[in-house]
């Protein structure tokens, strides 16, 4: 049996990272692939650590990271996506390279600094369901950010992922705010508000139905 001498166990936000397209991106041209990586992994590594997160592991082009609360790991997710979004705006369309990100709120042990167990196995099955540039996320970190941040969510269904007996629920971060439905409330109060609508800075002509007199007063 193995000893739990040393063995910490919590709950923690894991973060998952890795490219998408990693292999085509090598084999077309290596030098420029391992130069850019290293170049967004600093940009990463930043965001992490400014939403008071700890870099795991960064292991090849995938990366792994904790978080003591979903709403950081969400906030970095999206400011990730964004600010990589924005530097391959530099790069020609063969050399952009867009990481797929999947996040889970799971219970996981801790040996020194690394994190182990199925929180963290979740985390990195959600991240293949991502599309390049893409968030998802688990339904326990669903759970806890949908009332705190700005953004939509699409549900994605259940998934059966690799090594894990239960289905896993999944969500899409849609990264842009929820403007659309601000607009919507904001137009419907609109609609039914007491006050008139103002009138218009020129005058304006009122074409209204004829009403034939004469034969109301025939004989």
């Amino acid at each position: 049996m193995m000893s739990t001498e040393g063995f910490k166990r919590k709950l923690s936000a894991i973060l998952s990272a890795d490219v998408a397209g990693y292999s085509r991106l090598m084999r077309d041209d290596e030098e420029a692939t391992v130069h850019t990586l290293n170049v967004y992994k600093k940009m990463i590594l930043i965001l992490i650590e400014r939403n008071q997160g700890r870099l795991v592991d960064s292991t090849g082009d995938n990366l792994l990271a904790e978080f003591a609360s979903v709403v950081d790991a969400v906030r970095c997710a999206v400011q990730i996506q964004e600010d990589l979004k924005a530097k391959n705006e530099e790069l020609p369309a063969n050399s952009k390279m867009a990481f797929r990100i999947g996040l889970n709120l799971g219970d996981v042990i801790q040996e020194g600094d690394r994190i182990y167990g199925d929180g963290v196995n979740v985390a990195a099955r959600i991240e293949s369901l991502a599309d390049a540039g893409g968030i998802c996320i688990s339904r326990s970190a669903y759970d806890q950010v949908k009332k705190k941040l700005n953004y939509k969510y699409v549900y994605l269904g259940e998934h059966q992922v690799k090594n894990i007996d239960e289905t896993v629920r999944v969500y899409k971060v849609l990264m842009e705010p929820r403007v659309i439905e601000v607009e919507e409330k904001q137009e419907f109060k609109t609609v039914l508000s007491d006050t008139p609508p103002p009138l218009p800075d020129k005058p304006s002509i009122a074409v209204l139905p004829f009403d034939n007199l004469s034969t109301k007063f025939r004989a």
